[in-house]
């Protein structure tokens, strides 16, 4: 068992004009992974091969979905399929959890 109180602890502070990640935790089906992104910086239109799911935990940020763009803020959270395009733009500093499933 895996247990986190509180992820906002997990991340060094984040310099701004960057993004930190940490892998949290991980086996054979899951990986999940820790994002800070600062105001501005964006992970630009990528695919997984793997199906994922996006929780925004603080922060505004625009999400694009494939042909959906979405005003996402904390609380957000987005299934995504294997081999969609998708990517994130920060507005304001933002915290997400990202899940990969075993495909």
């Amino acid at each position: 068992m895996t247990t986190h109180h509180d992820l906002s602890t997990l991340l060094p502070e984040t310099p701004p004009e960057s993004i930190v990640s940490r892998t949290i935790y991980q086996d054979e089906h899951y990986k999940v992974v820790l994002f800070s992104f600062a105001a501005g910086q964006e992970l630009s239109e990528h695919t997984s091969s793997r199906p994922a799911i996006l929780h925004v935990l603080t922060g505004e940020a625009r999400l694009t979905l494939g042909d959906e763009v979405i005003a996402a803020a904390a609380g957000s959270w987005a299934f995504m399929p294997p081999h969609l395009k998708h990517s994130l733009t920060a507005k304001t500093p933002v915290q997400m959890l990202l899940t990969l499933l075993d495909g």
